[in-house]
């Protein structure tokens, strides 16, 4: 039985597997990349909006806090259904709009750069497919070069889609990493594919339980969602991730004995706050994974990294901790029942 386990999500881990070899080459770009996209920016900057669904929204997540950081300029989410569904004619001009699909073809992200351009915007498209519907809209692609993803769960497009939107940040201004840090994005993540985590007794406690909460805070918050998509996906129970401030409102009441909750941290202040949640998370029973840089982690991230770069290395770990969780489960993490790649929302 374990053998047959062995085989299920081998796609999911090949294609994982590939993740430091296409970082690196999407780093040797990083220089042009940069150069390309501080070309096109509107003179001045008003802002940044970015677009995307799935798990690209997840990525999408993170680039408000780099774009903010790094331009002191507000950087934020588009919602789609407000040019798609509401036909509402919104001025663009003055921003910067960046597109994530990893297909370049779901037909609302497409429609919503292209009215977004048409409204003022500059616009970039970070996408994994050469010729694509939505690089006809944008005055600058970025093909992150992943390569085919024959698993149905994203991976090595998200992590490239991520750095990626690291590149975009350093063309807006000051980045809080140093160059040589994002430079060693790749080394870290081959040794992250090889260090033996994340826990198979918190893949055993999910899958056991049929649900999980995943919680962070900050930069950190995209990973969260990440995560919970990939278990979601894999392994077709209940995982929900929440800000670790909104889970303090009202929704931890419904955390008691037994209830599995990840908690994913950075370094400094968020750190603090995440000891301080799992504290009392414990306190009401859970069972509380904690995903972080620091010496108590269950699930170790690399300290040497920025606080910033982080997310990167956590979503690795969503990764490999959902292809655990859809083994104990019996499951094929390469083909969910149900799901397809490319989904067609409009």
């Amino acid at each position: 039985m374990h053998a047959k386990r062995d085989m299920n999500g081998r796609l999911m881990a090949a294609e994982m597997a590939e993740q430091p070899a296409i970082l690196e080459a999407l780093l040797q770009r990083r220089v042009q990349i940069v150069d390309q996209v501080r070309a096109l920016l509107p003179h001045p900057l008003s802002g940044i909006v970015l677009v995307a669904r799935g798990s690209s929204d997840h990525a999408a997540v993170y680039g408000p806090y780099l774009f903010e950081m790094a331009s002191r300029r507000p950087a934020g989410l588009a919602a789609p259904s407000i040019q798609t569904l509401y036909q509402c004619q919104v001025d663009f001009r003055g921003y910067l709009a960046v597109a994530i699909s990893q297909s370049g073809r779901t037909p609302e992200v497409v429609t919503v750069l292209r009215r977004m351009r048409a409204s003022g915007a500059r616009t970039v498209a970070v996408v994994n497919e050469a010729s694509c519907p939505l690089e006809r809209h944008a005055d600058l692609t970025i093909n992150v070069d992943a390569g085919t993803e024959r698993a149905v769960p994203a991976t090595k497009s998200v992590t490239a889609t991520l750095v990626a939107l690291g590149i975009v940040a350093q063309a807006l201004g000051r980045v809080p990493w140093r160059a040589r840090e994002i430079a060693t994005i790749p080394q870290t993540i081959a040794a992250l594919l090889h260090d033996g985590h994340p826990s198979a007794t918190v893949a055993r406690q999910i899958a056991s339980a049929g649900r999980v909460i995943i919680t962070a805070r900050g930069l950190m918050l995209a990973a969260a969602f990440e995560t919970a998509l990939k278990i979601r996906e894999t392994s077709s129970i209940f995982a929900e991730a929440i800000s670790a401030a909104d889970l303090r409102h009202g929704p931890i009441a419904t955390i008691g004995p037994g209830f599995p909750v990840l908690v994913l941290s950075g370094h400094g202040g968020a750190a603090a706050d995440a000891r301080e949640l799992a504290a009392h998370l414990r306190r009401r029973g859970a069972l509380v994974t904690t995903v972080g840089p620091g010496p108590r982690a269950v699930i170790p991230l690399p300290a040497a990294l920025p606080e910033a770069l982080l997310p990167i290395a956590a979503v690795l770990r969503a990764q490999q901790l959902a292809r655990l969780v859809s083994q104990q489960r019996g499951l094929d993490a390469d083909a969910p029942a149900g799901l397809r790649k490319v989904t067609m929302t409009r």
